[in-house]
């Protein structure tokens, strides 16, 4: 428990991932009610996709710039803004819901909204992580930084799904509004003295061509990497099939609430079971999405909310394990000056493949059947791992007769590149 915990030994650590982990249930809080918002105002689970969509493609036209902005700059001053920038879109959403004045539309462009400023926030936020503690533990504080994020999602849907019927939507919203004060006085409370900053990267240039070169040529991240936006794209979409699911399977809308928390007790297991790990590889990664895809293929078809309930637990510890073992990894192998550039092409990957994955789970909801939006994706996932476990097995075999080569030949310098320089 110790090594699991050792970034906070560090006050800046402590301070940040508790403010982090307030607002972040706030943000679950309103991420829940707009949801149900949506579902109640259409009744499609195609427009919940059309929701996923404008939500996170700014961070796929975006996230990547973002990054670049983000390793060129102050990413603390970043990170106020952009948090400062998101309690503003909260506050206009309760807003217009207290006011009676909410429609389909108004959401739509508060979310694309959203979609913006997160884009810029996101790889400020988490690149900011990084300079919290030293660098023995920062795989350690990406993986404490990633529980913190799921464990909001223990409380933030429990939360929406015991309040929205006495408030309502819009006082939802407004809690959410009011959470921003937790993270952005954790920010200004900061010892900058303490902080480990990083070196900031040259402005101008090709910043992000230099990071999808540094991704391709490294042996370690290239393969891992494709397989990750494979099934980030169609294996994580189950926020687009739980509402309809709630309703129309489970009998009544709070469910999906009340699944998101106990996947969300799955999800922090699985990034502290990630954050005790001294050094994560690649097989931890592998092992963590064959449990997200085998919980999610039985979730798909359990025709009962308590069974759904206990198969959430394995699904979300399979899916935070498999995303944390990635971010971390990454952060093991990038020099300092790319690591907000590498964590947001890594967030262009998981949240900016929504805007593909969520439209077409909706379709596959609507037109093939609810339990097939959440089966199809586990399918994918189980032929991005067999296509991962394929290159480790064949990477090891070259490996190994290039050992032979040089036993043989009595060398062990020149005949070969070494492991870790040929993919």
């Amino acid at each position: 428990m110790a090594g699991t915990f050792r970034s906070l030994r560090h006050r800046n650590a402590r301070l940040f991932f508790f403010g982090l982990l307030l607002s972040n249930i706030g943000t679950w809080v309103q991420f829940t009610a707009v949801a149900i918002l949506v579902d109640r105002l259409t009744g499609r689970t195609t427009a919940i996709g059309v929701l996923t969509a404008l939500q996170f493609l700014p961070m796929l036209l975006l996230g990547a710039y973002g990054g670049a902005v983000a390793d060129q700059r102050d990413r603390r001053t970043m990170a106020i803004l952009t948090q400062g920038a998101l309690a503003l879109q909260a506050v206009a959403l309760a807003l217009f819901d207290l006011t009676g004045t909410i429609n389909l539309g108004i959401i739509y462009a508060l979310t694309l909204a959203l979609g913006v400023i997160n884009a810029f926030d996101n790889p400020a936020r988490r690149g900011f992580v990084t300079e919290l503690v030293p660098e023995d533990d920062i795989a350690n504080a990406i993986s404490l930084n990633t529980a913190t994020m799921t464990g909001s999602r223990i409380f933030g849907p429990a939360v929406a799904a015991l309040l929205i019927g006495p408030l309502g939507t819009g006082w939802l919203f407004s809690i959410n509004a009011v959470s921003f004060v937790a993270i952005l006085g954790s920010l200004f409370l900061l010892d900058q003295s303490q902080l480990y900053r990083a070196p900031r990267a040259k402005r101008g240039g090709t910043p992000v061509r230099d990071g999808l070169r540094f991704i391709r040529r490294s042996p370690n991240l290239f393969v891992p990497f494709l397989a990750f936006t494979v099934i980030a794209t169609f294996g994580f979409n189950h926020n687009v099939a739980f509402p309809r699911m709630s309703r129309e399977i489970w009998g009544a809308e709070y469910w999906f609430g009340w699944v998101l928390t106990t996947m969300s007790i799955g999800s922090l297991l699985g990034s502290l079971l990630t954050a005790s790990r001294s050094f994560v590889t690649i097989r931890w990664m592998v092992a963590n999405a064959l449990v997200l895809g085998l919980a999610g293929f039985a979730l798909a078809w359990s025709g009962n909310v308590a069974l759904a309930l206990v198969l959430a637990v394995p699904m979300g510890l399979g899916g935070a394990g498999f995303v944390t073992s990635m971010n971390a990894i990454t952060q093991q192998e990038c020099p300092p000056d790319m690591r907000a550039r590498i964590l947001a092409l890594t967030a262009v990957a998981f949240l900016g493949s929504y805007p593909i994955g969520g439209p077409i789970t909706g379709l596959v909801g609507d037109y093939v059947g609810l339990e097939w939006s959440l089966a199809y994706g586990a399918i994918i996932t189980f032929a991005a791992v067999f296509g991962m476990v394929w290159w480790g097995l064949g990477r090891r075999e070259t490996e190994s007769r290039f050992e032979v080569l040089r036993t043989l030949l009595g060398s062990s310098t020149t005949l070969a590149p070494s492991p870790s320089e040929h993919p």
